[in-house]
């Protein structure tokens, strides 16, 4: 119970933080050489407190063009995972045992561990996932590193390029790269709204 307590207070310490400072501020007053690390840290700071990653992407592009926007928005999703990660495995798995049932908790660890790589990208790659959620239940399973990050960094550039090419043609609605980014985007939203509905739990008859 201890470390799950350390590991919220962690979280809602990061989360807290986003009162005190504005990440497009920091961004805005950013020149120079300095503007794309400055960019990247904010990025991977803000998955971390739990800033949705559609925003932070919508705002790479428009800050960045699609250009640079798309390899900083996947390098600072890959800075967050990584962060994480380490901490996830700093707190282990007991931390998160007064929330999870014995069951649960090792059937994830089964799958993450057997199939580590395949596992971590099929969550990556469907848009309804939750970032966060799935980097700390990586961290508190037996997948190794390496293929988390390989997983990771691969699996999150559809939706990252899609909304960052949104972000940076967002001042042209009307222009091609605007409507197929939108169009998309709309696509993974229908296919997670579905699968989650598929999802559901069954009542019985």
């Amino acid at each position: 119970m201890l470390r799950l307590g350390l590991l919220v207070a962690v979280l809602a310490a990061a989360a807290a933080s986003l009162l005190l400072w504005s990440p497009a501020a920091v961004l805005a007053a950013a020149t120079g050489p300095w503007r794309m690390p400055i960019a990247l840290a904010a990025y991977a700071f803000g998955t971390v407190a739990f800033l949705p990653r559609p925003a932070l992407n919508a705002g790479m592009g428009l800050l960045f063009g699609s250009l640079w926007g798309v390899p900083l928005a996947v390098a600072g999703s890959a800075i967050g995972a990584i962060v994480a990660f380490a901490l996830g495995r700093s707190l282990g798995r007991e931390a998160l045992r007064p929330l999870v049932r014995g069951k649960v908790l090792s059937e994830i660890d089964r799958r993450l561990s057997e199939q580590g790589f395949r596992s971590v990208l099929l969550v990556r790659l469907f848009p309804g996932a939750p970032f966060q959620a799935g980097n700390f239940a990586c961290a508190f399973s037996g997948v190794r590193f390496w293929p988390y990050l390989a997983a990771t960094v691969l699996g999150v550039v559809p939706t990252t390029a899609a909304y960052v090419i949104a972000g940076a043609s967002a001042s042209s609605p009307g222009s091609p790269a605007f409507l197929i980014s939108a169009s998309v985007i709309a696509a993974m939203c229908v296919f997670s709204a579905v699968s989650l509905w598929r999802a559901r739990p069954r009542r019985s008859a």
